[in-house]
């Protein structure tokens, strides 16, 4: 499947990553995050969706492996200034792009 191999190829890059250094993601990875607790050492309360759809699963699948968070879900703004993508016709909003940083980073914050 095309969404197991683009994932499996972004691990094995991942991976080559310097561990010490401050790791950057951002995308168009089409994924819908919610707010389940489940994925909540992940994600921060600003997002646009509730639910999290099957690509929304696989980023916070592949976020919580790499000790990362969804920085594009922290910063408290309107919902019109959340989403990344706008249907053709206007009617469908939504929030699909994501940047995603090391969790170390952030701890002091995330541990409050």
């Amino acid at each position: 499947m095309i969404k197991d191999n683009f994932y499996e190829e972004l691990e094995q890059v991942f991976n080559h990553f310097p561990k010490h250094h401050m790791n950057i993601l951002l995308g168009d990875f089409n994924a819908k995050v919610g707010g389940e607790n489940i994925f909540k050492l992940a994600i921060w309360y600003e997002r646009l969706h509730q639910d999290t759809i099957d690509n929304g699963v696989r980023i916070l699948n592949f976020d919580t492996s790499k000790n990362l968070v969804v920085m594009s879900t922290m910063f408290l703004h309107q919902n019109i200034h959340k989403y990344t993508w706008t249907s053709p016709y206007g009617k469908t909003h939504n929030q699909i792009d994501h940047i995603l940083t090391d969790r170390r980073w952030h701890s002091s914050i995330l541990d409050v």
